[in-house]
């Protein structure tokens, strides 16, 4: 028998085991009063029974591949990310949320027409087995990188507003007063994923190489995905939060280039 054309498959008793490994990570986050536990339950079990709902209907997804379908998922997915990010970064909805959803959905849509258009050269364009998962990768990825850039530089810019008033003030544009945020932000961000991409494949196998080699893949074949992948993610990730930064900067500050205090949620 050929290992390779087979995946061992797991029981769900034994998936209903593994989460007590979770007792580990909650009995630190209790010892050191962390507040963390509330909110770990309940991510740990949302992404459980999100991915089981998720798994069911995808196998229905994959059985139809309809076009419209699986771009309606599609669709789904960057208004989840939108409303995510703009959430998790305590920005108000009503200014962020276009903007967030505007730079996701050109970032994916350009990602998405290289990488499955140009690069894969599908039959099928909309093939779901390569749509859904390959735009849900790039989305995570982006949605993590856009909750830091923003958060920070928002954030960061309300408490040091008056060395930012200072820099107009002295003559400075906007454009030049803005940049070190903007530049902080983005290193903050982005120094972790350099720091993980450099080492990828001597200390990290990654998880989408992982998978398809579990999967049947040939190790070449599933290094060449992966390799395309990292690099298709990072660009897009790039793009989003850039466009969200300078489509948002629209909203978030006044005709006297004043940010605008609205745009916060109070806390």
């Amino acid at each position: 028998m050929n290992h390779m054309d087979t995946t061992i498959d797991i029981g769900w008793f034994e998936l209903i085991v593994s989460h007590l490994l979770l007792i580990i990570p909650l009995l630190i986050f209790w010892y050191y009063k962390t507040k963390l536990l509330k909110d770990t339950i309940i991510a740990m079990l949302r992404m459980s029974v999100q991915l089981i709902l998720v798994g069911f209907y995808l196998e229905y997804v994959f059985r139809w591949n309809n076009a419209y379908i699986n771009l309606l998922w599609v669709l789904i997915m960057v208004i989840v990310s939108a409303v995510t990010i703009t959430q998790k970064t305590g920005l108000k909805l009503r200014f962020f949320l276009v903007p967030n959803f505007v730079a996701i959905f050109v970032s994916l849509f350009v990602i998405d027409f290289l990488f499955l258009g140009y690069i894969v050269k599908l039959d099928y364009a909309f093939d779901a087995r390569y749509i859904i998962p390959i735009s849900g990768m790039i989305l995570g990825n982006s949605m993590q990188n856009n909750i830091i850039s923003l958060n920070y530089m928002y954030n960061d810019l309300n408490k040091n507003e008056i060395q930012y008033q200072y820099a107009l003030a002295c003559g400075a544009s906007f454009k030049e007063a803005i940049t070190p945020y903007i530049s902080e932000g983005l290193r903050k961000s982005f120094n972790p994923t350099i720091a993980k991409t450099a080492v990828m494949g001597i200390i990290s196998l990654p998880g989408t190489m992982t998978g398809q080699i579990i999967g049947g893949s040939s190790p070449t074949t599933a290094i060449k995905y992966q390799i395309m992948l990292v690099l298709m993610i990072f660009v897009s990730s790039v793009l989003s939060v850039f466009l969200s930064i300078v489509i948002a900067n629209r909203f978030a500050f006044d005709k006297y280039f004043n940010l605008r205090k609205e745009i916060f949620v109070k806390k």
